[in-house]
C-alpha cells in the first residue's frame, strides 16, 4: 500500500520499543502501588517516598520508564517530535488492554472508542511517511 523508508522503519521500531517499555513500566508501577496502598501527595515529600520506591514492582517500573526515556532520547535526536510524539499514544492503547487483562479494570465503551481513535490517529501518522 505504501513504502516506508528504512530510517522511518527504524524510528518506528525504536518508538514501539519505548512504548512497550513504558507500558510495562506503568503496569509494574500499578502492581507495586497495589502492594503499597493508597498514598497522598504529601507522602511524596516525606521519608515514606523511599519505602515506596523500594517496593519491588515500583522500582522495576521506574527502571522500565528510565529505559523507555533513553530510547525516546534516541528517537528525538533522529525524528521530528510532531511525527514521533503522537505515536506515544499507542501506550494508552496497550496499557488499557493489559490493565483489563491483568487488573480486571473497567474498559467502558467510551474508553474503547478512545482507543480506536488513537489507533486511527497513529495509522494516519504512519501512513503519511
Amino acid at each position: 500500500m505504501f513504502k516506508l523508508k528504512v530510517g522511518k522503519m527504524s524510528a518506528i521500531l525504536l518508538i514501539l520499543m519505548s512504548v512497550a517499555l513504558a507500558v510495562f513500566g506503568q503496569l509494574s508501577l500499578k502492581k507495586g502501588m497495589t502492594e503499597v496502598g493508597k498514598i497522598g501527595v504529601s507522602d511524596l515529600f516525606t521519608s515514606r517516598i523511599f519505602s515506596i520506591i523500594a517496593e519491588k514492582f515500583v522500582f522495576i517500573g521506574l527502571l522500565f520508564y528510565f529505559a523507555a526515556s533513553g530510547l525516546w532520547l534516541v528517537v528525538l535526536s533522529q525524528e521530528e517530535v510532531s511525527f514521533a510524539y503522537p505515536l506515544i499514544g499507542l501506550a494508552y492503547v496497550f496499557t488499557a488492554i493489559l490493565a483489563k487483562i491483568f487488573f480486571n479494570e473497567n474498559v467502558t465503551l467510551f474508553r474503547m472508542l478512545g482507543i480506536f481513535l488513537i489507533i486511527g490517529g497513529a495509522y494516519l501518522i504512519i501512513l503519511k511517511i
